[in-house]
């Protein structure tokens, strides 16, 4: 688990700025790891009825709750487990709540490699870090906890470094945050 409190509704436009419906065409929306659907409910609200959006959450009481409060909703499908273990489609806007600072330098780029891949021409790839998390992780663990974090890190922010376009700091959310959005290059996340 990386929050502390479910993600405010600040947080939760900024993830969701680039979750536009088009009028006429039918879009694809990804959320990964939406946990209690803080930042569901800002997807769904902006969703055109042709549009679709994919969930995927590893913790099944999760999921629970979010089928228990949008399983009617014929646009939504619901996927168990880690991204890593699901085939993903093809979509316009990948939101993702994934908790970056807690994973080492492999995962990470697997991840992205398969968020980036995933995103249509055009498309936007939107997830946050919490303002001095990483910080803190390193603080309070040991040697081995730190250089995982560090390598994590590193490797992120490779990423940022290729595939940012927009960053956006908001401060009205417990902890604070910052919203990174991507947009794929030509070659992998994954460093050489």
């Amino acid at each position: 688990m990386g929050a502390i409190a479910p993600s405010g509704p600040r947080l939760g436009r900024a993830l969701t700025r680039y979750v536009i419906p088009s009028p006429g065409s039918a879009r694809a929306v990804l959320e990964v790891g939406p946990g209690t659907g803080a930042v569901t409910r800002h997807i769904a609200g902006s969703l055109g009825r042709l549009d679709t959006l994919d969930l995927v959450e590893a913790n099944p009481r999760f999921v629970d709750l979010l089928q228990g409060a949008y399983g009617n909703d014929p646009r939504l499908q619901f996927r168990t487990g880690l991204v890593q273990d699901h085939e993903l489609g093809s979509y316009d806007t990948i939101v993702c709540g994934l908790p970056f600072a807690n994973f080492d330098a492999p995962t990470t780029a697997d991840i992205f490699d398969r968020l980036l891949g995933a995103l249509r021409p055009g498309g936007t790839l939107s997830f946050f870090g919490y303002v001095g998390g990483a910080r803190m992780r390193r603080t309070f663990t040991g040697r081995a906890g730190r250089e995982h974090v560090l390598d994590g890190q590193n490797t992120l922010r490779r990423i940022l470094e290729r595939h940012t376009f927009r960053t956006e700091l908001v401060l009205g959310n417990l902890p604070p945050a910052r919203v990174h959005h991507l947009a794929p290059v030509s070659a992998p996340a994954h460093p050489a």
